[in-house]
């Protein structure tokens, strides 16, 4: 690895220990301290002069906060005369506000997007987002991996019989698609229908087969797991054998540990793209490390090779 550096946000430690173990170099030295006015204050502790600088930023909550500790890095990185400020953000912070779906609304995921490149960051690198086209709000470089191929493997090596694809409404049916090729396996979709006046879609049957079946449910994030139990219950009342779920980002905000404990999921697969504090790592929960991941991406990067070959199965 040439003229590279990896520094650490505050609870992106782990993430990048591991990250730099598997890329056999250390981590960088900086300092994230607070003072009484509760102002963040930066320092790199070594010099970044004419290098690439990695700043890696995971999204545990509070989120507010964990941005502007990265903006902040940033331009201490800018000022230090890094050749390159690489950002790294397994999970993107803002991303489900993607649109402007509603009046008056703001487009965050557009914002974050801006600031993050005000700030001097030269690339980003993600993970799984919301909407593919949030990288089109950046005019620098933006990298998307995904964590759909450690899910396959994952699922893939329990030998799992009878499977089925669930797709927990329309706008996820291209998605559980592609997996039900992988596992050739079928695919059923639930059917939201809208009640009242409250404009809430509530999960009523099920298109497709999932009789004695182990169905699994494919997404990019669980956040309050409302959605999930809601299709958890239907498929159980079809007549499912077992349910299993695989998301890339474990929000997990809210009621949602209570919900899966009490729910009929028997495994819910996640990545580490957001720190599973140990109070949620229940019975249920399964989590995977996508650091690998990241880490032949800074190496690409850095030997000037594609990307694309991390996806060539």
């Amino acid at each position: 690895m040439n003229n590279i550096k990896i520094f650490a946000c505050p609870t992106a430690e782990e993430f990048t220990q591991e990250i730099c173990d598997n890329l056999g170099i250390e981590m960088g030295k900086i300092n994230h301290t607070k003072f009484k006015n509760d102002n963040n204050f930066v320092q790199i502790l070594e010099t970044v002069r004419q290098k690439d600088v990695y700043i890696i930023q995971t999204m545990r909550p509070p989120v507010n906060e964990r941005i502007m500790e990265l903006l902040i890095t940033i331009d201490a990185a800018k000022r230090a005369s890094a050749k390159n400020v690489n950002v790294v953000l397994p999970y993107f912070p803002y991303s489900r506000s993607d649109k402007k779906d509603q009046p008056r609304i703001p487009i965050t995921a557009k914002l974050m997007a801006q600031l993050i490149e005000a700030a001097g960051a030269t690339r980003v690198i993600t993970c799984d987002l919301h909407n593919p086209a949030i990288q089109a709000y950046f005019n620098i470089n933006c990298d998307r991996l995904t964590a759909e191929y450690l899910l396959e493997k994952y699922f893939q090596d329990k030998k799992l019989e009878d499977m089925v694809i669930v797709a927990t409404d329309a706008g996820s049916s291209k998605k559980a698609y592609k997996y039900s090729q992988f596992f050739k396996c079928p695919i059923a979709l639930v059917d939201k229908r809208r009640e009242g006046n409250d404009d809430r879609a509530i999960a009523s049957t099920i298109i497709g087969d999932v009789k004695d079946k182990n169905a699994i449910i494919f997404d990019d994030e669980i956040d309050t797991a409302g959605s999930m139990i809601e299709t958890v219950n239907v498929l159980k009342k079809f007549g499912v054998k077992n349910i299993y779920a695989g998301c890339t980002h474990g929000v997990l905000s809210g009621p949602a540990i209570e919900r899966i404990k009490n729910s009929d999921i028997k495994e819910l697969v996640v990545t580490n793209t957001i720190p599973i504090v140990d109070e949620k790592r229940i019975e249920q929960i399964t989590v995977l490390s996508i650091a690998p991941l990241f880490a032949e991406a800074i190496r690409r990067l850095n030997e000037e090779r594609p990307l694309g070959e991390l996806f060539e199965i």
